[in-house]
């Protein structure tokens, strides 16, 4: 999980600079899955995993990959233009649209101070998106639609996620993903649409664009791998972690960094989030106890 914190905003630089070489942005989240989708398929034949899918399992995966392909889009455009830290930071609200998502759809309990633990981390939110929006304009809600986009993701990734191995899970999204690029690319050619007008790389920008495919698939390979050995709320802390490599590659790269209100704004969502994380595993351990009390009450 520590090695995914520390690869995944890799990702994000590759993006940043693909991006500000020119790459339009629907380009850079096409190379994302044309990348994934070559380095994944190696990896299901040497796991000598199946390569069919059903029916089902398509809807699920297309859906999925629509979700992946929007948020990121959204993601890319956003650091195109601002730091990756105060866009990364926007984004860490997305546990908490999760949370609420979740007591919708899946009936999930939520009590009311993990409801209040996500107000905070929106006012969190809002001490980030504040500077940004006076300094980018609206260029800074994009990755608040990241957020709402990726949380939609994750529901449908819990959904499968019994029934469908990891990896495989990700191959199908990589190709399921490329095959709703290529079309928007193919009908954007010539458009004169700056954000998905495809133009011809040129020099380091295929580096950074191939870049952009293989750290989502190796910082994702990682995840997938944690939460092989280790339950969500173990691993779910470490997850911030991912904050401070951004803030490191965003000065060393870019010469980027946060002010004082988006460090407080950072601080509320990285706070309001380990609050919740605490408040899911007693709730979890509270789940595993009842069946044993139960058990033992009812014995003769």
């Amino acid at each position: 999980m520590l090695a995914f914190c520390v690869i995944a905003p890799m990702l994000d630089v590759s993006a940043k600079l693909a991006a500000e070489a020119g790459m339009p942005v629907g380009q850079v989240t096409a190379a994302r899955f044309v990348v994934q989708t070559a380095l994944m398929l190696p990896v299901v034949l040497v796991l000598r995993l199946p390569l069919g899918i059903d029916l089902r399992a398509l809807g699920y995966t297309t859906l999925r990959a629509l979700f992946l392909l929007v948020s990121t889009f959204a993601f890319v455009s956003a650091i195109a233009f601002m730091p990756i830290a105060d866009a990364l930071a926007i984004v860490f609200v997305e546990p908490f649209i999760l949370l609420i998502l979740g007591s919708f759809l899946f009936g999930d309990q939520v009590g009311p101070r993990r409801i209040a633990a996500c107000a905070v981390g929106f006012v969190g939110a809002m001490f980030v998106i504040q500077p940004s929006l006076a300094a980018f304009g609206l260029v800074a809600l994009w990755p608040l639609a990241t957020a709402f986009l990726f949380a939609f993701y994750m529901l449908v990734t819990r959904a499968i996620s019994a029934w469908m191995h990891p990896v495989t899970m990700q191959f199908h999204t990589s190709w399921t993903g490329l095959l709703l690029c290529l079309p928007i690319m193919l009908l954007a050619e010539g458009s004169g649409i700056p954000s998905l007008d495809p133009i011809w790389p040129e020099g380091w920008t295929w580096l950074w664009l191939f870049g952009v495919g293989f750290w989502a698939a190796v910082s994702h390979m990682c995840m997938t791998y944690a939460l092989k050995f280790a339950p969500s709320a173990t691993l779910a802390p470490l997850h911030y972690v991912e904050i401070v490599t951004a803030v490191i590659l965003g000065y060393l790269i870019f010469d980027d960094f946060p002010n004082r209100l988006t460090w407080i704004g950072i601080a509320i969502i990285v706070s309001s989030g380990l609050y919740i994380i605490h408040r899911e595993r007693l709730a979890a351990q509270t789940k595993r106890q009842t069946p044993a009390v139960t058990a033992l009450t009812e014995a003769p």
